[in-house]
This record gives C-alpha cells, sequence and structure tokens, in this order.
C-alpha cells in the first residue's frame, strides 16, 4: 500500500463510530487493530538493484565462515533427560549452582521474572516449583551470567578483530557493564559518562531536518512500562516511526485475524488447549522454540486431543515428548525410569510433511474432504447456525472451495490426497479444534491469505469463542505482544493516538510512520540518520543482510540498549553508543523504592515481572531510566511529561496506561493481586470488531509455485541452542547438526540428483526478480524435507532475503520463501583467506576454539 495513501494519516476518531455496533473502537488498541482494517503497511516503491551491495561485502556483517560441522545422529524424543543436563550444565558454567537454583525457583513464578525467552505462557493458578525449559534456562543464564564485558574487554578488542568472531563468540564475552562509545573514525569502543551519553543523543536528534529522519525500534524484551515510556518519546519527539520485531514475524497474523475477526491476537487460554479435542499445528516447532508447550500438548493428549502437525519438517518436537518435569508424573517412582529410557509419549497423531508454502493448499484440501460429508449430511460437519448468524461471505467462499482443481491441491500442498483425507477426518470427528501456528505462516509473500484460510477452516465448524476451541498464533519474544498494546507500531490507530494526546496535553504526529523493512530503505536512502534500538540485534534479525549493513552505515548515529555484545553493535553508523541495561531478573531501585514491570504473553495474560538478582554493574540503568533520560536531554522543556516522576515509581506509569488504553483498569491494584487477562471479545463474546460485526470468511487463489530446473525453495530456521538471533552454543541435537551452524538441510534424493554429497561445502545463490545474491560455504545436510525444499540457520542466511521480497498486505520479510540454487564451493582454503583479508586485521582462526 502506498504510504502516501490519505488513510496512513492520524485523524480524530469519528463519532459516528463510535456508536456502531459492529466496531467498538474504543478496544482497537487491546485488539491491536489499526483505525482501517485492510489498509496494509505503508510501502514504498521496489529498491531497484538492492543486491548491487552483496557485490562489495561489509567485512564482518555476515556470520563468519565456520570449519566443517559434524552430521550425526538426531535426538528423536524432544526435552527429557538431556534437556535436563543441557539445562543444568550453561546453567551453572554461566552463573553458579547456588545462583542458578535461585534463578530456577524465581524465573515465572507470581512473585519473581518473567522468563527472558519465548511468550508461552504461565499457569493462571498453581505453578511448578520449576515453571521453565531448557531454552528459557539458557536465556536467564545468559542475562545471570557471572561473565563482564568491561572497558577492559573493549580496549583489548577491535571493531574489526571482533567483526571476525561468530554470534557465538560475541554472546559469550558477557554482560555489558557500562556505556560505550565509537566516536567518529575510531577503531575501538571507549567508555563514555551516561550524562554525555544522553547529551550527545539529545543534540544529534535535535539536529535532524525533520523528526521523521530517527526512527526507534523495539525488541520483544522490552517491558510494558518501558514500550510505553518509548513510544510516548517518540511521539512526543515528533515521530511515528516505531519499527518493531513483530514486523518480522506475527505482523501477517495480526493482518490477517483483525480482517476476520476484529482482533489481531489469539482467542484460546491454556485451559482450551486441554479441552481441545483436535489440535492443528501448522508451521510451527514448539520443542525448540516453545518447548513448555509440549506440556500443554501432553495434557491435551492424555485428556483425548488429537493432534495434526502440518509442517515439513519432521520436528522432533512434534513427534514425541519425555516431560522433564517430576510434578507432571502422578507415580513420583516412574519418574526416573522414564527419563532414562528415553522413549517419551507420541504426540503427533498424524504429520503431514507439507512443501514449503503449501499450507494454504493443504487447508484447502482439507476442508473440501470435509466439504463431501457435509453435502452427505448437512450440518454434520458444518456449524450452520453459527455460520448463518455469525459470519459473512461464506457462500462465495463454499462456490470457491467447490471450484479448486484437486490437481492444484495436490501440487501445491506436495501431500497426497490420502494425506489430506486422513487430516479432514479427524477434523470431522472432533467438536473443538483449535489451530497454533507461527512463522512457517507468517513469513511468505501470501502469508496473510493462509492464515485467514486456516481461520475459514475454523469457522466453518463453528471453532472460535467456545471453549476448546480458536486461533492460537503462537508469539516468539516475551513481551512483543505487549510492546504492541502499549503502542509500538507506525501505524497506532486513531483511538489510543487520541487517549495519548489527552493524556499528556500534546498533539501526536499524524502521519503513520515506518516499519522494519521501510526503515531499512529510509536508511540506506539516507532519510533516516538516527537509529535507536531498544534491545534486539537488529542486524541479525532483519532480510537482506548486505544491504542492511549499508543502511546502518549510512546512519549518523546508531545507539542500541543492550544486555550482551552482538553483531549490531559492530556494524555502525558515524557514531555508535551501547547504552547497557538491567535484565529483567535483576533488582530494580528507583527513587521510589524498589520496582517490578509488566508484561504480556501470547495469550493476552498480564504478568508482574520482578527481578532479584544484584545488577550485573553499578552503572547499569533500567529501559524505563534511558529511555526517560533521552526524552529528558531531547525534549528540554518542550515536553508536558514528567519523565523523572515516573521512572521514580513505574506506579505512575501503570496509571497512565490505565487511563490511555482499555483493559488496564485498576491496573496497579490488580496486578498486585495477580495475573488478569486483557478484553478479547471475539474469544470471550464471540463479538467480532472488524467494523463488518460478523467473522469473515475469506477468498483466496492457491497460486502454483514452480521452480525452475536446478533451483530451489530455502527457508530459514533455529537451530536448537539458539533463542532468536541469541546463539547458546553449536549444536542442534533434534536434526543432528553438531559443533557448527553453515548448514542446509536438502531432501536425500535431490542430493544425489545434483551430485552433491553429505557433507559436501557449497554456496547459496539466492535469485529474486533478476537480483542475485550469495550466502557461501554451506555444508549439505541430507534431511526428511519435500523435494525442492531446503532450509538453513539464521542469521547466516538472512543475507539471501531479498528486502523487497515482502508478505503481502503485512510487509513481513518472506523468510520462509526463498528462491535459491547450489553449487559446490569451489575453493574452501580460499574463501577462510578471503574472510581475514577482508576484515583488515589479521586474526589466528575465524571462529575461536
Amino acid at each position: 500500500m502506498d504510504r502516501h495513501h490519505p488513510k496512513h494519516r492520524h485523524s480524530p476518531p469519528d463519532p459516528r463510530r463510535a456508536g456502531d455496533a459492529r466496531h467498538e473502537p474504543q478496544l482497537d488498541t487491546v485488539a491491536q487493530k489499526p483505525t482501517y482494517i485492510g489498509l496494509g503497511a505503508p510501502t514504498t516503491d521496489a529498491v531497484v538493484g538492492a543486491d548491487r551491495d552483496g557485490l562489495t561485502p561489509t567485512p564482518g556483517a555476515q556470520p563468519p565462515l565456520e570449519p566443517r560441522a559434524r552430521l550425526g545422529k538426531s535426538e528423536h524424543v524432544a526435552a527429557g533427560l538431556k534437556a535436563i543436563l543441557q539445562g543444568t550444565a550453561f546453567t551453572f558454567e554461566q552463573m553458579s549452582p547456588i545462583g542458578g537454583v535461585k534463578a530456577w525457583l524465581k524465573v515465572n513464578k507470581k512473585d519473581g521474572f518473567d522468563c527472558q525467552s519465548c511468550a508461552w505462557p504461565s499457569p493462571d493458578g498453581k505453578r511448578h516449583l520449576f515453571e521453565f525449559c531448557e531454552n528459557g534456562s539458557k536465556a536467564f543464564a545468559s542475562e545471570g551470567t557471572k561473565k563482564r564485558a568491561t572497558a577492559d574487554f573493549f580496549r583489548e578488542h577491535s571493531i574489526a578483530e571482533m567483526l571476525t568472531q561468530s554470534d557465538y563468540w560475541l554472546e559469550q564475552q558477557g554482560r555489558l557493564v557500562e556505556p560505550m562509545i565509537r566516536r567518529e573514525g575510531a577503531t575501538h569502543y571507549e567508555p563514555i559518562p551516561w550524562e554525555e551519553a544522553f547529551q550527545l543523543l539529545g543534540r544529534e536528534l535535535n539536529a535532524l531536518p525533520s523528526p521523521d529522519a530517527a526512527a526507534f525500534y523495539t525488541s520483544g524484551r522490552a517491558s510494558n512500562e518501558a514500550a510505553f515510556l518509548y513510544q510516548l518519546f517518540a511521539r512526543q519527539f515528533g515521530t511515528n516511526n516505531l519499527p518493531d520485531c513483530s514486523n518480522m514475524c506475527h505482523e501477517s497474523s495480526g493482518s490477517a485475524l483483525s480482517e476476520t475477526i476484529g482482533i489481531g491476537k489469539g482467542c484460546v487460554t491454556l485451559e482450551d488447549l486441554e479441552k481441545a479435542e483436535a489440535i492443528f499445528i501448522i508451521g510451527q516447532n514448539p520443542g525448540t522454540n516453545h518447548p513448555r508447550m509440549l506440556t500443554t500438548l501432553e495434557r491435551a493428549k492424555h485428556n483425548g486431543a488429537q493432534i495434526v502437525a502440518i509442517n515439513p519438517l519432521p520436528e522432533t518436537g512434534l513427534m514425541r515428548v519425555s516431560n522433564p518435569n517430576p510434578e507432571e508424573y502422578s507415580n513420583i517412582l516412574a519418574y526416573p525410569v522414564k527419563l532414562l529410557l528415553n522413549k517419551g509419549v507420541p504426540l503427533s497423531d498424524l504429520w503431514l510433511p507439507v512443501r514449503i508454502n503449501g499450507d494454504m493448499a493443504a487447508m484447502r484440501g482439507i476442508m473440501k474432504e470435509m466439504l463431501a460429508v457435509e453435502d452427505q449430511n448437512p450440518g454434520s460437519v458444518f456449524d450452520l447456525d453459527f455460520i448463518r448468524e455469525s459470519t459473512t461471505g461464506f457462500d462465495a467462499f463454499l462456490g470457491h472451495l467447490r471450484a479448486t482443481p484437486w490437481d492444484d491441491i495436490i501440487t501445491s500442498s506436495g501431500l497426497t490426497r490420502e494425506q489430506i483425507r486422513q487430516a479432514a477426518e479427524i477434523a470431522v470427528k472432533a467438536k473443538s479444534i483449535i489451530c497454533c501456528w507461527a512463522m512457517g505462516l507468517t513469513q511468505h509473500k501470501n502469508s496473510v491469505a493462509t492464515i485467514q484460510e486456516v481461520m475459514n477452516f475454523l469457522l466453518l465448524g463453528g471453532h472460535i469463542g467456545r471453549p476448546g476451541a480458536g486461533p492460537c498464533p503462537v508469539r516468539g519474544h516475551s513481551n512483543v505482544q505487549g510492546d504492541r498494546t502499549m503502542g509500538i507500531w507506525e501505524k497506532m490507530n486513531d483511538h489510543f493516538m487520541d487517549k495519548l494526546g489527552e493524556e499528556f496535553h500534546f498533539q501526536p504526529p499524524p502521519e503513520h510512520g515506518t516499519d522494519t523493512v521501510e526503515a531499512i530503505k529510509h536508511m540506506h536512502e539516507g532519510k533516516i540518520r538516527v537509529f535507536f534500538g531498544l534491545g534486539g540485534n537488529f542486524l541479525s534479525a532483519t532480510p537482506d543482510t548486505e544491504y542492511t549493513a549499508k543502511a546502518l552505515q549510512k546512519c549518523r548515529v546508531t545507539a542500541h540498549v543492550s544486555t550482551k555484545l552482538n553483531r549490531s553493535h559492530l556494524i555502525t553508523g558515524e557514531i555508535a553508543l551501547i547504552l547497557p541495561c538491567l535484565g529483567r531478573s535483576e533488582l530494580d531501585h528507583q527513587a521510589g523504592g524498589e520496582q517490578f514491570v509488566t508484561v504480556e504473553d501470547s495469550m493476552g495474560i498480564i504478568n508482574s515481572s520482578r527481578g532479584f538478582l544484584d545488577p550485573a554493574g553499578p552503572q547499569l540503568l533500567s529501559e524505563p531510566a534511558i529511555v526517560a533520560a533521552l526524552a529528558l536531554a531531547t525534549l528540554g522543556e518542550r515536553t508536558t511529561v514528567d519523565w523523572a516522576g515516573l521512572v521514580a515509581n513505574y506506579d505512575r506509569i501503570r496509571d497512565h496506561i490505565e487511563h490511555v488504553i482499555p483493559g488496564f483498569e485498576n491496573f496497579n491494584a490488580r496486578i498486585r493481586k495477580d495475573v488478569f487477562y486483557l478484553p478479547n471479545d471475539a474469544r470471550d463474546k464471540r463479538k467480532f470488531n472488524n467494523g463488518i460485526g460478523k467473522a469473515k470468511f475469506t477468498v483466496s487463489t492457491i497460486e502454483p509455485f514452480r521452480l525452475a530446473p536446478g533451483t530451489f525453495l530455502m527457508m530459514t530456521i533455529r537451530s536448537h541452542d539458539q533463542f532468536n538471533t541469541t546463539i547458546y552454543g553449536l549444536d542442534d541435537r533434534y536434526r543432528g547438526v553438531y559443533h557448527g551452524r553453515r548448514v542446509v538441510f536438502m531432501n536425500p534424493d535431490d542430493v544425489r540428483e545434483a551430485g552433491f554429497q553429505q557433507g559436501q561445502f557449497v554456496d547459496l545463490t539466492g535469485h529474486y526478480h533478476g537480483e542475485e545474491r550469495i550466502a557461501r560455504h554451506f555444508m549439505v545436510a541430507p534431511f526428511s524435507i519435500p523435494r525442492g525444499c531446503t532450509a538453513t540457520y539464521f542469521p547466516e542466511a538472512n543475507v539471501l532475503i531479498p528486502i523487497n521480497s515482502t508478505a503481502e498486505r503485512s510487509n513481513t520479510p518472506t523468510s520462509k520463501s526463498v528462491v535459491i540454487s547450489i553449487a559446490p564451493t569451489a575453493d574452501p582454503e580460499a574463501a577462510f583467506a578471503e574472510l581475514r583479508a577482508g576484515v583488515g586485521e589479521a586474526v589466528s582462526d575465524p571462529v575461536p576454539a
């Protein structure tokens, strides 16, 4: 959508809409909806020649080449004893046995801190003694590590030298403990006093030709309180340039669900999952990305649910699980026996090995089989009363479903008719169905349409707004959903903007801002000159690594609020700042005493988070304190906000949140008493605030994707020793990869047909509209994946994702749909030599032992 469209401006809420029973604008904010549903993301024209930056790679922008990984046996059971041993070893190595155990007893407790990792919810009531998973233990141990990256470290290591190191090595250097600056032309970071850092940022921001020449990025780590202050500062400064990590993950989910049911969030609870008769897990790998979800799935199976996994890879976490938590065993004596036997319990009753981006066709085929049964006995499969009373567009969709040729479905899905029929049989029998999904659905060109196809499937059976049924998009980072609720969005709805201006006595900027992809383009064009990141690893999380690196380098200033060192600190603007902050597990003392923060999980539940560890260093500031100090240094007398007063007592921030955002009534009193749910009319009332007043069936066309000879479709994925861009280790035991990450998973028949061998080094070339991008030195790893499909880890393969290739309407990068060709690496040793020479400072080895 053209960003100059007149609807990409804020205006006072239309009083006529306030009285419209089909829409409740006061809920738009908490429902994460724009004012004009279906408008799409504000985008500019495609960049011409965007691949040219790859011709002169930025030294160190891409993760370095590495020695040969080892391909071995894959673990066939998720979690279990291995998870306990791995999590314990990592925790004790990073922290200490005593400190680690204390953290175990505090993480995800109502009087403790919320896990820094995924957004899977904790139980409303009684929680386990150990309420965390293997990857969660790595997340809080990484934050609580004894290691420190001090000023001495930065004196000893030049930026050029650090660029030759792996992301794993950077992560292992420990906590950042004092503010650092790379001055213009400098080769090293050096310490800078906080006051000087804020004054420098204030001067640079105020010197910009327009507030829109700055971008304020947010990761999902930031608390509700920090996020609310952050967006308030950006808007008081005068811009809506608030890109965030959600732009790259579940933006497609929000776009699809807002149009269909009037809320951009999931509509189920943990209790619903345990009551469901069938659960469809589509494009999601819970064993690695959301391991605590396995406990919920195991309970659902125990209660009789059937689980259908739709995924190109047979992920271990979809197949079998051995629960490592002793409290989940009715007979405690069976616990050690089952852990040692490691047989686990089966999860998926059916696995559909869909080809990459064949999910729309798979769901269409399942519904077509359901329709055949429904035609024989009307009302036996479809909830006709619900369809008649609560939906619109059914007749058009039904006609489209009947007209879809089976050949299109089979070709696009990569499945057999029998496989599809088996899934349909499960759906026909189930009286309550939940569909869960993640990045496997959201990062394709047609992602919004695909998710709406999933919603068509749910609507046919009335599987929403009742126990055991509904959509469940599973968020990746612990507060990414909360940040959006707090206003971190480039196109917040008019109701929010009006309330924000009213609360703080100013006029928020009317023009919609830039999302992540647009911000990168604007930096590359020189339109954005200051980049400020509240958490995250922007360079490694974004697409088109070489293009993004050049964009960052064209900035005047790049600044990052961080706890650990990452690659984004090394590819910088003319001036770069590292601003170290408190971690979520650490005590936060302000003028008004000890503070706590809040987060929103994947199911719209607000939890408190209270740190308990001593801060890693005396100079660390909290994220709210950093934002407030930046605001004071930048806005000065222009501000209408008592920034110092808000930071002194976070209750005051929550009071303002209560006044601006619906669902937070009596915020401080309620959160001190217990967790609470935000309003969700689709879930709680079967009320659909999408401007129509009814859930919407959507008609979408299956567009068969035909690969040219010698090309493959590639998706990027995480390894098991990874959370987002944070690399905790170099093993992926669930896929049989050890001591390395630069692998490309291929179907064994494709390997043979291409003349490759297991373990051979190859180069990957991405193809997009005549553009070519190259990622070098990947090892061939035969794996069970559909013919013509491949998978690689990110961020190593992000260089292949074109900046111009994004999902329709959501503008999410198509990280799961990249066309590549594969060729043998001509000279691996020359590649290593090129790496060393390119960075400009020789080191003994590109990857430390």
